[in-house]
């Protein structure tokens, strides 16, 4: 396969390592140990695929389709059953033709997510994948509740080389989304990317605050593309699925990014979150540079899992 994201491909194969180690390797002694395709097959790849965090839905799907095209092909031998695998996952990854749309249009990006999870530097690194671009990017500390939070992304705009409107800790978000709104259309940017507090487990609070800012952007700047991304950290597992469900509790989630997929073997997650909340995966972080969070395929994706450049 081409490496048109100068070096993510490989790194992407790289960052799934963990995952492929594990769950890949157990996958592949399920279709190689058998020497039939019978109950106790079926329920070793579910078994597998939920082990490896697929999620109980989503693996029933999967193996759903897995019987319907087995009858319908006429295969007989297990290893002959990978292919089908493999194609069963991209398919329950697809992006979807429109998501990302915001790119092209004034927009403003919401950034959604618990603390820890890689929030501030997903901001910054769509800062600047989005100045690279060539676009007028502008950024809003909306995060006023967490000691520090303005500071951190405070680096990485500056790292980004982007404007940062910011305010004293403990203020009003919605006053900092008012004066980003009016700095963005003031200045013409192209995007203007909000941080978030992530306070979860209050989540009226959380509603109402991003209520209120949603309030601010349908009144003085109704013109603009409305983008919800949820972060969430891929080394938790099923925690991340339940994460972003929560999120998409509180706010309309247009989309998810999925962080240090290089530091877990529970790489599954993306293909469950991905289906079980049928809102997809966008972006995908695989290290801490600035160029290490990329738009996420999901041809490429399974590639890198499966190892299937050639396929």
């Amino acid at each position: 396969m081409e490496d048109k994201n100068g070096g993510f491909f490989a790194r992407l194969v790289g960052g799934l390592k963990k995952t492929r180690d594990g769950f890949v390797k157990n996958v592949d002694f399920v279709f190689n140990g058998f020497t039939n395709i019978d109950e106790d097959f079926y329920d070793e790849i579910e078994e597998t695929l939920i082990m490896g965090d697929i999620g109980v839905r989503t693996t029933e799907r999967i193996v759903a389709y897995l019987r319907r095209q087995v009858v319908k092909r006429g295969i007989t031998q297990p290893a002959d059953c990978k292919d089908i695998l493999i194609e069963s996952i991209k398919e329950h990854m697809h992006v979807g033709e429109t998501a990302y749309d915001f790119e092209e249009k004034t927009s403003v990006v919401f950034v959604v997510g618990v603390n820890g999870v890689g929030k501030t530097t997903t901001i910054g690194k769509l800062a600047a994948k989005y100045k690279k671009a060539g676009k007028k990017v502008l950024v809003a500390a909306a995060d006023t509740f967490r000691a520090a939070a303005g500071g951190q992304l405070k680096e990485w705009t500056n790292r980004a080389g982007v404007d940062m409107i910011g305010s004293a800790e403990g203020s009003d978000p919605a006053s900092v989304v008012f004066d980003a709104v009016s700095a963005a259309k003031a200045r013409g940017a192209d995007i203007l990317l909000v941080d978030t507090a992530g306070r979860l487990h209050n989540k009226k609070n959380l509603m109402d605050e991003l209520a209120k800012m949603n309030r601010i952007i349908d009144r003085e700047f109704p013109e603009a593309y409305r983008e919800t991304l949820v972060v969430v950290d891929a080394t938790t597992g099923q925690n991340a699925l339940n994460q972003a469900k929560e999120f998409s509790e509180v706010t309309d989630v247009s989309g998810i990014v999925l962080t240090k997929m290089d530091g877990t073997a529970k790489g599954g997650i993306a293909v469950a979150i991905t289906n079980e909340l049928s809102i997809p995966v966008k972006f995908i972080g695989i290290g801490e540079t600035v160029d290490d969070l990329e738009k996420f395929d999901a041809e490429e994706f399974v590639s890198a899992l499966f190892r299937t450049e050639g396929n």
